[in-house]
């Protein structure tokens, strides 16, 4: 006997130009009433779905996240307190193979939830939607300007324009004026090495003979049009870079709390914010929220033995961040995650010691916003205190290797310590 959880739901099946809507109705009977209608995907459209939802006093509302067809149905359903709107993995709610129709999925899916069966995805309220898209919107610029960088680099190589031999930064101050002057016709390689700026200045002699190459017509064009899209691209970034201060206000905290954790700077900590939020009761636990963002260990066991398996699916733009993150604690002087991040590099290799490190990053993140306090840092000898006996045999057999006979005595700690 089916186990009844929602008396009026309804199943959406979205589609770029479509929505199927499928009303699962409480009558006399062992069976629901079904009624099924076709909506367009116009605003106009859209209200007369929801208005249409509400004639029939329905409560809880499934689509898939499939694409992004889904959002401004979303958007619009959400304008309706009554109205609970649950988004499932595509993955999770498929339904049995044959007679596949936008019908049929429509009501597969208000049947999963009548019965309660869909996992509701996170999605976060329309303020951190707004945000995401701008820090999204940003990472893209970001990837532009460093392939127009490249793209600038590469014109210079084919022209045996060596600038980036001597100068460490070729889009500094210095490298960015030289840039210009090339594109702009400048052939002296004295005037050219003449821009130069502060230390760079005892290079002069090196910066002319990198001047010494073989620029055409079209390659001073093609550096001019890479200049343009470059400083365009700054000025992109320059005007995001306002509007998510702005957006962000609301959350200064929480962003400055993230910032305590090795690795994390201040736009890893801003998209942290906009991909998981600042709540953490949508995600039960710290498992719940590194399984989201993707840096989770995936599970494949048969038969009572456990197989390799790759992590799971999730966000990848939380995901990115993250491991860049922990690129970035490994390379601190001291502290936990720098320990455990060569320890498994040793083992596993550098990704999934990276990934490892992502996982704890995520963690720390949960219980500091869910309980409020301050990151803590474990320290670099946490781990030898697990097995301190073997550390310490260890590091006596290494110096009896090296022909030092020494004997260790635990130090005694000071009066008052």
């Amino acid at each position: 006997m089916e186990t009844i959880l929602v008396e009026r739901s309804c199943g959406l099946d979205v589609h770029p130009e479509t929505v199927v809507a499928c009303l699962l109705l409480p009558q006399a009977g062992p069976r629901p009433k079904r009624l099924v209608q076709t909506f367009g995907t116009f605003s106009a459209d859209l209200r007369q779905l929801r208005q249409w939802l509400v004639e029939h006093g329905v409560t809880h509302v499934g689509m898939e996240s499939t694409g992004i067809y889904w959002m401004p149905v979303y958007a619009e359903l959400e304008q309706e307190p009554s109205l609970t709107l649950i988004v499932g993995n595509a993955q999770h709610i498929k339904n049995v193979p044959g007679r596949k129709t936008d019908v049929t999925d429509a009501h597969w899916q208000a049947t999963l939830v009548r019965m309660g069966l869909i996992k509701p995805s996170f999605v976060p309220p329309q303020p951190l939607r707004e945000l995401r898209k701008l820090l999204r919107t940003r990472r893209t610029l970001v990837q532009c300007q460093a392939d127009e960088r490249n793209r600038m680099l590469k014109v210079l190589e084919m022209s045996n324009v060596k600038l980036d031999s001597v100068v460490s930064d070729v889009f500094g101050v210095s490298g960015m004026a030289m840039l210009r002057e090339l594109a702009a016709g400048q052939t002296d390689e004295k005037k050219l090495s003449e821009l130069s700026r502060g230390r760079l200045r005892k290079k002069i002699p090196q910066l002319q003979r990198a001047m010494e190459g073989r620029l055409t017509v079209a390659d001073r064009l093609v550096l001019r049009l890479h200049l343009s899209r470059l400083e365009q691209t700054e000025k992109q970034i320059a005007a995001l870079d306002v509007e998510i201060e702005q957006r962000m206000e609301p959350y200064r905290d929480s962003s400055k709390r993230l910032q305590q954790i090795p690795g994390v700077g201040p736009v890893t900590a801003m998209t942290m914010v906009a991909e998981m939020g600042v709540d953490m009761t949508a995600f039960p636990t710290a498992g719940h929220l590194a399984a989201g963002a993707g840096v989770c260990p995936g599970n494949n066991q048969s038969g009572g033995k456990r197989r390799n398996a790759s992590t799971r699916k999730g966000n990848p733009y939380l995901c990115t961040a993250l491991v860049e993150a922990a690129q970035s604690a490994r390379n601190l002087k001291r502290g936990y995650f720098r320990d455990k991040f060569y320890r498994l590099r040793a083992r596993r290799g550098d990704g999934r010691a990276a990934m490892a490190i992502a996982h704890k990053i995520v963690v720390c993140a949960w219980h500091m916003l869910k309980g409020g306090v301050d990151y803590k840092d474990l320290g670099d000898a946490y781990l030898d205190r697990f097995d301190e006996r073997r550390v310490v045999a260890q590091l006596l057999k290494r110096l009896d290797t090296l022909g030092y006979q020494v004997q260790a005595t635990k130090r005694t700690a000071a009066p008052g310590a």
